[in-house]
Formats: C-alpha cells, structure tokens, sequence
C-alpha cells in the first residue's frame, strides 16, 4: 500500500485546517493525533501554513502533515521543503500534473467531473479529492462514478460535514472525507484543545 492510500483510509475524517498562526499548529494537530486522526491537510490559503506545516512535521509524533490548495508546481517544491507528507489540489493543470508526476510528493488531484477522472486515471492518478462534493451532486453523484470508473478511490471534500458525513462515507468509491468541522477557527484561536480532540474522536466514528 502506497504513502497516498494509506492517508486515505487512515480515518474516515481528513481535517481541512486553514490556520492563521503557526503557533497553533502543534498543540493541535496533537489534539487531532490524540483523538484518533493522524493526516492533516494544511491549506496554503495563509502565510502561517508551511511554517504550521514544518512544525507538526519536527514535533508531533504520529502526525502525518500534508498541504492543501496545491495550484502550481511551485507549491509542491515548498511543500516538500517544509516536511509535507502528501499534496492535494482543488483541480489538476497539465502544468501541475507534469509536475505532479516529477515530484516524490504523492499527489491527490481535485476532479469534479468524470471526464476530469477519467484524465488523471490516465495519468496514473487515481486517487483523487471529488471538489467540490455537494455543489458537484454530493455522494450520488460518487455512487454514479463507481460504476464506469471503478478504479478510482476519492476523497470527498467540500460542504461536508458531521450531518452528512455517513452518507458519504457508505458509498464504495469514497474512501474518506475532507472537512473543516473538526478544526473550527474559533475554537483553534480560543486554543480549545480538549474539544478539538473531542470532535476527532467522534469523526472516528462516522464509519461505522
């Protein structure tokens, strides 16, 4: 098994963490890794992510830290550089897949369409992030994927949440889900630790 597959199916929950101040970052990814969810995707939507990135990498065991927003070759250099794990984009460019493929970062490209499944099975890529899940027609859609594509494993990410989670979660092609819900922002500025471990240890449990 692959470093990419075993992300995949390490939990059912992959954390969508967007964080403001690196200072955060270890005291929670160890609340995640406490509470059952060791890969974390760290969004580059701010200036504080790789520096997030690099900390969890060098100080918490048992963290498998990764990037998200992946848009351009660039960032996979900088996330590999800063200790990421894995790399994983809302879409897929040929100028990202070409260097996708260059790279020893395993890769998790965004599709939303079969067509753009299908492209990046082509290009060895078949696992990949189902972006964005609800407004793309949420798990029935990924039910109508599995039979033409039945190769391809997704992770499925956006407006996903607690509430639907399961029904995500109960379809064959989907091996995990990504969401924000595990690391609200206000409880990562309030540095509630406790209640972000809280959350993961009940996300372990969606598939059930």
């Amino acid at each position: 098994m692959g470093l990419l597959e075993s992300v995949l199916h390490v939990a059912p929950v992959m954390p969508v963490v967007v964080i403001e101040d690196a200072r955060h970052a270890v005291s929670m990814a160890r609340a995640l890794v406490a509470g059952g969810i060791p890969a974390i995707e760290i969004t580059l939507r701010t200036r504080a992510a790789l520096d997030a990135v690099r900390a969890i990498a060098n100080e918490v065991e048992g963290a498998i830290v990764g990037v998200g927003t992946v848009r351009k070759p660039q960032d996979l250099l900088d996330a590999q550089q800063a200790g990421a794990r894995f790399a994983v984009s809302p879409g897929s460019t040929p100028d990202l897949i070409a260097a996708a493929k260059d790279s020893p970062l395993p890769w998790l490209p965004g599709a939303a369409t079969a067509s753009e499944a299908m492209t990046l099975s082509e290009h060895g890529f078949i696992f990949q992030k189902f972006f964005p899940a609800e407004a793309a027609g949420g798990a029935a859609a990924l039910r109508s994927l599995h039979g033409p594509l039945p190769e391809i494993r997704f992770c499925a990410t956006g407006g996903i949440g607690a509430h639907n989670a399961r029904d995500y979660l109960a379809t064959p092609n989907v091996a995990c889900v990504g969401g924000s819900w595990i690391t609200p922002s206000r409880l990562v500025a309030a540095e509630e630790w406790g209640a972000i471990e809280a959350l993961a240890r009940a996300a372990t449990l969606l598939r059930a």
